[in-house]
């Protein structure tokens, strides 16, 4: 078994760099691919319950841009490097049998949309797609291009940033430098990056979050202010080498993924797809979730009470449900 918290790397075509972490047992043939969302990058340094109960290769890659992770080069497109980048990962833990494999995609946040990408992606593009048997998107993202309504549900801050204006030049490139330039001193340190996330994210729950909050570090054994500070941990790591990750995210939601969610065929539709969201998230809304749930086949919504942050306090049980028929 391998249980390791340390950071791994993947060299690639061209000079470019693949980070990623796992764990578990790196001979099973039954994959768990986790994809991050922002201002984070792929680690293990938490193994959930049910995922350390299973005879599962739990591997969580950072994502193009973000960490330790290469960006695209300029002539590939976002969805093409997530191919390749993913394709050479898991042909590295199997090259002689990655065929075979029952591969479960997984993401939270921004990660569900490179989790989206990869389950509808062409075989020929993705031939891994071919052995997936499962889907899990947490607070999941949905693909503008196609979610005609999706600015209806947007914060303010999130129409100016990645809404329909931020695709209308001059705006498209100025708006994502402004942000940019904003946050980049937010995420300098650890200790400006907690300060940024308690007021974005941790100081914004109900009195009724808060509670459940407290009565899940209790449960957990997590001391107060550990989860945030590891929250800020990921975050500076993440953008330490590059911004990039953050520059395209705007693009990847309006960008072609490669296929339309209502158009998928009867192979692509094979796995099911399990869709949780939060009752009160106004970064992900529950909107967004109904609409994949419309659009996909054999898809199961799961709504938990709170806001973005809400379904970490559930993970152990979704990460069983969504695992069950693994032994």
């Amino acid at each position: 078994m391998n249980d390791s918290t340390h950071e791994s790397t993947l060299p690639l075509p061209g000079g470019r760099t693949l980070a990623y972490a796992t764990s578990g047992n790196v001979h099973s043939t039954t994959v768990l691919l986790y994809l991050h969302g922002a201002f984070t990058v792929g680690e293990t340094s938490k193994i959930h319950r049910a995922i350390a109960s299973k005879d599962i290769h739990h591997i969580c890659p950072t994502l193009p841009g973000w960490g330790n992770t290469s960006p695209p080069f300029p002539s590939t497109p976002y969805v093409d490097c997530l191919f390749s980048d993913i394709t050479a990962l898991l042909d590295r833990f199997y090259p002689e049998n990655g065929r075979d494999i029952k591969l479960y995609v997984s993401g939270g946040s921004f990660g569900t949309v490179p989790a989206q990408i990869l389950y509808g992606a062409p075989y020929d593009k993705f031939p891994y797609g071919r052995c997936i048997v499962g889907v899990l998107l947490m607070g999941a993202l949905t693909p503008f291009r196609y979610h005609k309504d999706y600015a209806k549900h947007m914060t303010w801050s999130n129409y100016l940033m990645v809404g329909p204006i931020a695709q209308w030049l001059p705006f498209r490139h100025l708006l994502v430098h402004l942000v940019k330039f904003q946050m980049a001193t937010k995420m300098s340190t650890v200790d400006n990056a907690e300060k940024f996330l308690r007021g974005f994210l941790f100081d914004k729950m109900d009195e009724a979050e808060k509670e459940e909050y407290a009565q899940w570090r209790a449960k957990e054994g997590i001391a107060e202010g550990e989860t945030e500070r590891k929250f800020a941990t990921n975050a500076v790591r993440s953008v330490a080498n590059s911004w990039e990750g953050f520059k395209l995210m705007s693009f990847v939601l309006h960008s072609d993924w490669g296929f339309r969610p209502d158009g998928l065929d009867e192979e692509h539709s094979r796995p099911f797809v399990m869709l949780v969201t939060g009752s009160g998230d106004k970064q992900a809304p529950e909107a967004w979730t109904q609409y994949l749930a419309a659009t996909y086949k054999k898809t199961k919504v799961k709504t938990l009470h709170g806001g973005h942050l809400g379904i970490l306090y559930h993970l152990d049980d979704v990460w069983a449900e969504f695992l069950a028929g693994i032994e």
